[in-house]
């Protein structure tokens, strides 16, 4: 759908929809997905982008969760081993299994990790998706030949998911709209509105335009992630915070520090967290941090401290020891934890379990949580929000709920892999016009026609968009993305009737942003 008729389509007074979501990150879409699935006349708004806050800037993992499992969540764990074997099996383009090795130097390790491993895979049941076993010196350093070797007995390797997470977030708003749900970015919700003291309808502005709508819906969803305190504000200025947030940071470096397709997992760090050195689109991944926030920002910045950090205990595990240098991204991103405890500052010690909040005008707030249980936190809260808004009940259809683009098809190796079926047009978009087949810059596997595909059927509205989350050229490789920026911009003012001064604004917003992710910056 395009954005003209989705415009129309909230433009009617008359117009009463089943479910409104407001937000546009993991759980919103998953929200939105499955109210469409089950029939309800759906609507989700985005004020800024898809994803573009923490479901953009994850570890890039779909896993059960092996320090949930040390800590004895075993309720968590379960619940997110069954999610992430439906991701890989309705997700398959961006969702696959990744070997992990957990380096062993003490004598204890191998059958401490070893038995935990085992009782990992005894949880996941059918919908594991590998076999954890002990290795030998030699066989872990054939799968990791750059890790330290002084002092290393073996390993113990065992697997977990993988998957691209704003590919998996626009191919979520795609799947909305097939299913009969419009859907908007740069959509602001300004005012909630009550009727009888009961939440009925929003105000919202569209950001490219400022025209106002006004916006009925039987249910409203607030599903914006760290920043759903300011809504539920809105809706009552008496209302507790339910957030403690935590930032998270991860380094992006060259696939010479971590050569081949296996993971290193560092069960324990100085700070009692688990570290994750990750091949990752043909980079390495280092992450994440665990940092208290009292503030939330639009844009988090990496510390020095944390980068530090990062850089420190890979160099434990590497022979090559990264520098600051080696750094081609970094970027931060915020948990939205929900605290029971408001003086606990220990953020890496509170659940990741989610939370439904309704209010007494019947907002319904959902935070928490993770995208590998991305599904099951929207089959709770629709199941809720059809109660509040005494909808027709209507079963969850999304357990078995091909995601937009699944397929085992012939791209499954190739640059185009992770947009699945898709790739097919994008493919045919070459045929027609060999220009378009060209790489923007020759550092990153990124087409002219990946370009006009994600303009015309991926929502993109700004250069930001494209190099940051249709594709990851700005968390891959900082620097060529700025050198990226003017064709990109250009080419947008073009497809979407801009003028050179729209351009020349974008490539300015997008540098300055850019330089925020090289730490020399």
């Amino acid at each position: 759908m395009d954005r003209g008729s989705s415009l129309s389509s909230i433009s009617s007074k008359d117009k009463i929809w089943d479910i409104l979501v407001i937000g546009g990150g993991a759980t919103g879409l998953g929200c939105a997905v499955d109210a469409a699935s089950r029939g309800y006349q759906t609507l989700l708004l985005e004020r800024l982008d898809y994803a573009q806050g923490t479901s953009s800037r994850s570890t890039k993992l779909v896993h059960g969760g092996v320090r949930y499992l040390q800590q004895g969540n075993l309720s968590l764990v379960l619940e997110a081993l069954k999610e992430r074997g439906l991701l890989c099996e309705n997700a398959p383009h961006l969702v696959h299994p990744l070997p992990f090795i957990v380096p062993n130097y003490d004598w204890w390790e191998a059958p401490f990790y070893g038995i935990g491993m085992k009782i990992y895979d005894l949880m996941a049941g059918r919908l594991g998706i590998g076999k954890s076993k002990h290795l030998s010196q030699s066989q872990t350093l054939e799968r990791i030949p750059t890790l330290e070797q002084n002092g290393l007995r073996g390993g113990t390797i065992y697997y977990d998911g993988q998957f691209d997470d704003s590919r998996l977030a626009i191919n979520l708003a795609q799947t909305a709209e097939d299913l009969g749900a419009v859907t908007l970015n740069y959509m602001n919700v300004d005012q909630l509105h009550k009727e009888d003291d009961i939440l009925n309808a929003v105000t919202a502005t569209d950001i490219e335009t400022n025209n106002q709508y006004h916006i009925r819906a039987r249910a409203i969803i607030n599903a914006t992630g760290p920043f759903a305190d300011q809504l539920r504000l809105i809706d009552d200025p008496k209302a507790s915070p339910m957030i403690s947030a935590s930032q998270g940071i991860h380094i992006v470096l060259d696939r010479k520090f971590l050569p081949g397709n296996t993971a290193i997992m560092v069960p324990k760090t100085s700070d009692g967290r688990v570290i994750f050195l990750i091949p990752w689109l043909d980079k390495v991944l280092v992450g994440t941090t665990d940092t208290p926030l009292d503030n939330i920002p639009q844009e988090p910045q990496a510390l020095p401290d944390e980068i530090e950090f990062l850089l420190s205990t890979a160099s434990q595990y590497l022979i090559k020891h990264p520098k600051r240098s080696d750094i081609l991204s970094v970027f931060a991103g915020i948990r939205p934890l929900v605290n029971p405890d408001s003086d606990n500052k220990n953020t890496a010690a509170i659940s990741r379990d989610h939370t439904i909040s309704i209010s007494r005008s019947g907002l319904l707030t959902v935070t928490g949580g993770k995208w590998t249980t991305y599904r099951k936190m929207a089959q709770d809260t629709i199941d809720q929000a059809s109660i509040v808004a005494d909808l027709p009940t209507k079963d969850c259809k999304t357990t078995e709920l091909a995601i937009h683009g699944s397929t085992q098809d012939l791209f499954e190796r190739s640059s185009l892999a992770h947009y699945g079926s898709d790739a097919h047009h994008i493919h045919d978009l070459e045929k027609q016009n060999p220009d378009l087949a060209e790489r923007i810059d020759q550092r990153l596997p990124i087409s002219k026609a990946q370009l006009i595909w994600a303009i015309q059927h991926e929502h993109t509205r700004t250069v930001e968009d494209f190099l940051s989350r249709r594709t990851r050229a700005l968390l891959l490789d900082a620097k060529a993305s700025i050198d990226m920026a003017p064709f990109v911009a250009h080419t947008l003012a073009r497809e979407l009737n801009h003028n050179d001064s729209w351009a020349e604004q974008q490539i300015n917003h997008y540098t300055t942003l850019a330089n925020q992710y090289l730490p020399s910056n």
